[in-house]
């Protein structure tokens, strides 16, 4: 294992520290189990006729290349299959590990409507999920979300992957008229609180030195009216009072016309930190730096 330079920072802290809104409280989602499965429920029912998202083709692509033909896989948070349908083409086994039952009961569906046999659902938060069987591979992407015990997250994809543990999470930047509208008018922005810099600094301190490969992706937004265009891209203006005038004008700046729709092409990045486990890992294990933040 790697141990470097103290950062003199408690990543962990940091992150859940993001994890609250812009008023410093802890959303209802992130600590109620029952309203995070009433949100899936209502999401997976809108998906049922929809496929993966094309726009995180190229990030699907990376992550499968690390896995190996007829690996055993584990994958963490699957929603609604952006990579697990790959993933279970190229394994020789997967498990499929996630909160929610109506996520499951989606992919469980379609597992069985094309006929696989290798692949398997657990309904268990991955922090609380027993290490029953190592797997080769054990990835989780976008997944980390409602983890506030962060470190032991990390730590459970090492101490359960054989040859590779995989955490990736879509980055920035952000929409770039949020920028804009920030520097010209002096208005507070509700930016994103939380990336992968968070999740790469805590392996580094748990004494885990990943490697990071950082992914472009690009996303279409097409809206059919200018309400739905301000309503999507102005909503993450905190001030109640601002120049809603200028602020349009900023966001049109990255705006078009083009068959009877508004369009917003946005550019940003995703990372996948992936690392060889090198031995298991427990809070006794590490520096006395590290382990007082593991036992926080």
């Amino acid at each position: 294992m790697y141990y470097g330079v103290k950062l003199n920072t408690n990543y962990k802290t940091l992150w859940q520290e993001g994890m609250k809104d812009w008023d410093g409280n802890l959303p209802v989602r992130m600590s109620d189990d029952v309203k995070e499965e009433g949100f899936w429920n209502t999401f997976m029912k809108k998906k049922e006729q929809a496929g993966v998202d094309s726009w995180v083709a190229n990030l699907r692509k990376e992550l499968i290349a690390l896995i190996d033909p007829g690996e055993d896989v584990l994958e963490i948070g699957p929603g609604w299959g952006n990579y697990t349908f790959e993933a279970a083409e190229k394994s020789g086994s997967l498990t499929c590990v996630d909160s929610s039952e109506s996520v499951l009961a989606f992919l469980k569906a379609a597992a069985e409507r094309k006929g696989w046999n290798h692949v398997n659902f657990v309904h268990a938060k991955w922090e609380e999920f027993p290490e029953v069987e190592r797997a080769d591979v054990v990835f989780g992407v976008n997944c980390y979300y409602r983890m506030q015990e962060i470190d032991r997250a990390l730590l459970h994809i090492n101490n359960t992957a054989k040859r590779l543990g995989i955490a990736g999470m879509v980055s920035g930047p952000e929409r770039p008229h949020y920028k804009d509208i920030q520097e010209q008018l002096g208005c507070r922005i509700k930016f994103q609180r939380r990336d992968y810099i968070h999740l790469q600094n805590l392996l580094y301190e748990l004494g885990i030195d990943a490697n990071c490969k950082i992914v472009n992706l690009h996303k279409t937004y097409a809206y059919d009216t200018e309400e739905e265009l301000l309503k999507d891209n102005l909503s993450a203006v905190l001030d109640k009072e601002y120049d809603r005038k200028k602020a349009v004008e900023l966001l049109y700046a990255y705006v078009r016309e083009e068959g009877g729709k508004l369009i917003y092409p946005h550019n940003f990045k995703a990372a996948l930190l992936y690392w060889k486990p090198e031995k298991r890992l427990e809070p006794a294990d590490l520096p006395t730096e590290v382990k007082r933040v593991v036992e926080v």
